[in-house]
């Protein structure tokens, strides 16, 4: 019961918040000069153009069946052709920068959400749902935003990091990406098989970092 009752109030917090990660990428792209994924139909709440068998369905079910104490995903990326935008270097940095803020901004919405809920709705099996759904909406976009951040191709922190690399270090950085996914599911999965959870220290401390800004705003 208290299985379902989770999924329940996790499945829909997780599709929105990710969606909306990649809807932001591609609503900034677009503001930016590229029209890619708006032709493609990218910039929709539609979760058939956006889910990723891997990081939308696999990724998540096994944090949620490992009990990772944080739970995150990713939706198919959306297309973005850096050479359409007014500054590629620049804007490359602005349009990586918009998914882990859209997670943010979401997270202090449903942060507001849950105290009012807390405070003002009649305590009934409904209120109860809502509260842990909104808490869960919480959690799931800081967990999204602290991820993404990792300063990791092809990861949006190391988007954001080749824009502001000095044009040398930015050019050599971005080899590294060729290896960005081998490194991710190695962090994500092996290392903590022997002993070293790096990723859970990381996302600790940065969720703990943003939960302490977003008290900060509320």
């Amino acid at each position: 019961m208290q299985t379902f009752w989770d999924l329940s109030t996790y499945i829909i917090p997780l599709f929105l918040a990710i969606i909306l990660h990649e809807v932001a990428h591609g609503w900034m792209a677009y503001k930016l000069g590229d029209n890619t994924a708006k032709n493609m139909g990218r910039l929709t709440l539609n979760p058939v153009r956006h889910i990723d068998p891997i990081g939308s369905i696999l990724v998540p079910a096994l944090l949620f069946i490992s009990k990772a104490g944080f739970m995150f995903g990713w939706a198919k990326p959306v297309p973005v052709r850096f050479s359409a935008l007014n500054d590629t270097k620049r804007d490359m940095g602005m349009v990586a920068l918009a998914g882990p803020l859209c997670n943010f901004i979401l997270g202090v919405f449903a942060f507001f959400v849950a105290i009012l809920i807390q405070k003002y709705a009649p305590a009934n099996l409904l209120t109860v749902w809502l509260f842990d759904t909104f808490r869960a909406f919480l959690g799931i976009n800081l967990a999204l935003c602290a991820f993404n951040l990792l300063p990791i191709l092809p990861l949006d922190g190391g988007r954001i990091l080749v824009s502001l690399l000095p044009k040398r270090l930015s050019v050599e950085f971005e080899q590294t990406e060729r290896y960005g996914f081998v490194v991710l599911m190695t962090m994500l999965f092996f290392l903590p098989m022997l002993g070293i959870d790096v990723i859970s220290a990381y996302m600790q401390w940065m969720m703990s970092g943003l939960m302490d800004l977003l008290s900060f705003f509320i």
